[in-house]
């Protein structure tokens, strides 16, 4: 029989299976990037319908966060875990089986309602799993660098996958994975605590539907423009829709995003540092994928492994962060990651169709991942510190929301900055390398601008120390964010 230490200290397996199934659905984002053309060719996608292989997922992923956090808090954590890695798993095998543009499609609407189950499930379990300080705040670091560098650890498998194999096994590579964490969650991953309640259908309503407006708006405004009428009415809707989520919150006696977890200053700075970042670095995700091909001629293994550098710099971050935070805290850290993640993006303005990778490209990427990881990987700790148990899986879903609104929202400005720079008829794919590199640079110039709010962020944080209680699993967790 296991003794009361040993029932408390949560094994590195359980952390193992939450950390990579996290890492599966975030990797999903940008996995089938570099096999687009492939799958263009062997499913015989129309170029605009192209797009929502990627924007399927993202859509449904975005929309349905809320909702999956709020009912991890109700039905159970690990339960939805399991259940969303599941059905991510099973949509995962099917797509990959895909004979027809309609059939994978529904494969990856079906991918994104899994993630949006399992992803702030994630989040939760760690928050609420580890509780001792210092293990809770490694363990959110390791995620949060995870989730952060998942964008380009997606370029990279997707890459060697496509040329090694085929597109196919950029799907197929999550089923062992998938079926290894239902298999072994239940055993290692405990089941925190339920809070009883009723999903407040109202919000979960409003919230679904208007950031499923907004998103598809930003999707729709990447393409057409910001003026098309489908793209202003779809906003419009989000709108209208999200403001009526905050007063149906405001009301209600069980909200499914309870508004107090906005007055926690370091938090709410958190959130804003989820929207920001992920919108800054789409342009090193998006256009520097089509540089790489376009100008530098690399196929797909050598175009994956290019980021290699900045997934390599994030995650070294995580060995210094978890070890820094609790003596210093965040500000200190962002006002060191803010700055190298502006000059990173600044570098990336002077590409030309002459520049060369290790000249021009490798000294940005460890720029961008030693910068990101400064800032990113401690914002899920300072987000998630101080969170009533009761309330972790709602404020894991919106920090996962405003973590798919901004990479949404970021790519959508960009890619109508780049299409007003080298003319809307000539989309990234399709412009010539010298417009290309113009229309690049010009967004890259927004990308400062939008790094430069990560600058904002860092300077707003600020830390408190409060007496730490005995860890108990059921109760409020630590702040363990102390002053800088």
């Amino acid at each position: 029989m296991r003794s009361s230490a040993e029932a408390r200290a949560p094994g590195r397996l359980a952390l193992l299976i939450i950390v990579s199934a996290q890492l599966m659905l975030i990797v999903d984002g940008t996995v089938m990037n570099v096999a687009l053309p492939h799958i263009q060719e062997g499913l015989g996608f129309s170029t605009a319908g192209l797009s929502w292989v990627i924007n399927a997922y993202t859509l449904t992923f975005g929309g349905l966060l809320l909702l999956g956090g709020r009912a991890g808090d109700i039905l159970g954590r690990r339960r939805m875990f399991v259940f969303g890695i599941a059905l991510f798993t099973i949509a995962s095998l099917v797509g990959g089986l895909a004979t027809s543009a309609t059939w994978l499609l529904a494969a990856r609407v079906a991918q994104g309602v899994g993630a949006a189950m399992a992803g702030p499930n994630t989040i939760a379990l760690i928050s609420t799993t580890f509780t001792e300080p210092r293990q809770r705040i490694r363990a959110l670091a390791l995620l949060s660098a995870m989730a952060s560098a998942g964008f380009a650890i997606g370029l990279i498998v997707g890459g060697v996958l496509t040329d090694a194999l085929s597109w196919r096994w950029v799907l197929f590579i999550n089923v062992p994975f998938g079926l290894a964490a239902v298999f072994l969650a239940p055993r290692h991953v405990r089941e925190p605590e339920r809070h009883p309640g009723r999903l407040e259908w109202p919000g979960a309503l409003t919230a679904t539907l208007g950031i499923g407006a907004l998103v598809y708006g930003f999707i729709h405004a990447s393409t057409h423009g910001w003026t098309a009428g489908e793209t202003l009415g779809s906003l419009g809707v989000g709108v209208v829709l999200l403001i009526s989520f905050l007063v149906i919150q405001a009301r209600s006696a069980q909200p499914l995003v309870p508004l107090s977890l906005f007055k926690d200053r370091n938090r709410a700075v958190g959130y804003v540092g989820f929207l920001l970042g992920p919108a800054a670095m789409m342009s090193a995700f998006y256009f520097l994928t089509q540089f790489i091909q376009i100008v530098l001629g690399f196929g797909p293994l050598q175009t994956g492994l290019a980021f290699l550098p900045m997934a390599g710099s994030m995650f070294a971050m995580t060995r210094v962060v978890p070890r820094l935070l609790p003596k210093i805290g965040p500000r200190p850290l962002a006002l060191v990651g803010a700055p190298l993640m502006v000059a990173g993006l600044a570098w990336l303005t002077q590409l030309s169709t002459t520049s060369g990778y290790a000249g021009a490209l490798l000294g940005p990427m460890i720029l961008l991942g030693l910068g990101g990881g400064l800032i990113f990987v401690p914002l899920t700790p300072v987000i998630m510190g101080s969170v009533q148990p009761k309330e972790a899986g709602a404020a894991s879903g919106v920090l996962q929301t405003m973590q798919q609104i901004g990479a949404t929202l970021g790519l959508a400005v960009l890619i109508a900055v780049f299409g007003a720079a080298v003319g809307r008829e000539n989309t990234a794919g399709t412009a010539d390398p010298v417009s290309f590199v113009h229309g690049m640079n010009v967004a890259n110039v927004v990308s400062v601008i939008i790094a430069l709010g990560l600058v904002v962020v860092a300077l707003s944080f600020r830390s408190v120390r409060r007496p730490a209680p005995a860890p108990s699993p059921s109760a409020e967790p630590d702040v363990i964010i102390e002053p800088a």
